[in-house]
């Protein structure tokens, strides 16, 4: 019986670098999803919400296939940290996070022939104490506009963080791989079978 195909309905470089790992055959498809919280969501409620939206919107255009979506939000007392997107705006998250120990979560939706499977991932992470120009230094370096909480755990970020506590260490970088090798495995897709 043929593997379906897998889509990953995304345009962030990391979750297809990481997707990549399970050396499975997939496409990308950019999702299109008004990403902007809603007043009374958490910001869990919003990750899972925002997941399953990019995989349902990807699904609609590939008939059969297996589609994964993936968001993630930072939970900074209730409110939710995305994407900072320009240099202000990630010093001033990398500012509001110094010697605070936040949630991070990352939702995963795998939307398959008759069904939606949705999973959400915490990762807890405890931010160091830095000058204002070290953090200007950082973000020159890394530039990690593009990514919730403005710091890249996979990169120089990691100097920004005191500890990182999670179940799933793929997570934190965008995409928990063990929790979607379970979801894929639910949807027929065994991860092992090869190539």
């Amino acid at each position: 019986m043929a593997r379906p195909l897998i889509v990953l309905a995304s345009t962030s470089r990391y979750r297809r670098q990481l997707l990549e790992r399970l050396r499975l055959p997939f496409e990308v498809h950019a999702p299109q999803v008004d990403e902007t919280p809603l007043s009374a969501e958490t910001p869990r409620e919003t990750a899972l919400r925002l997941a399953r939206a990019k995989a349902e919107n990807v699904a609609t255009q590939f008939s059969g296939a297996i589609v994964i979506g993936s968001d993630q939000t930072v939970d900074l007392d209730g409110r939710v940290l995305g994407k900072p997107l320009s240099h202000d705006a990630a010093l001033a998250q990398l500012q509001s996070l110094q010697g605070r120990s936040v949630m991070f979560y990352t939702a995963l939706a795998v939307a398959g022939p008759g069904r939606v499977q949705l999973d959400c991932v915490r990762t807890r992470v405890t931010f160091r104490k830095f000058q204002s120009a070290q953090l200007e230094a950082y973000l020159h370096a890394d530039q990690p506009y593009d990514c919730a909480g403005a710091a890249k755990i996979e990169s120089l970020g990691i100097a920004l963080v005191d500890s990182v506590e999670s179940d799933d260490p793929t997570a934190l970088i965008g995409l928990p791989l063990i929790r979607l090798t379970s979801l894929l495995s639910a949807a027929g897709v065994d991860v092992l079978a090869g190539q």
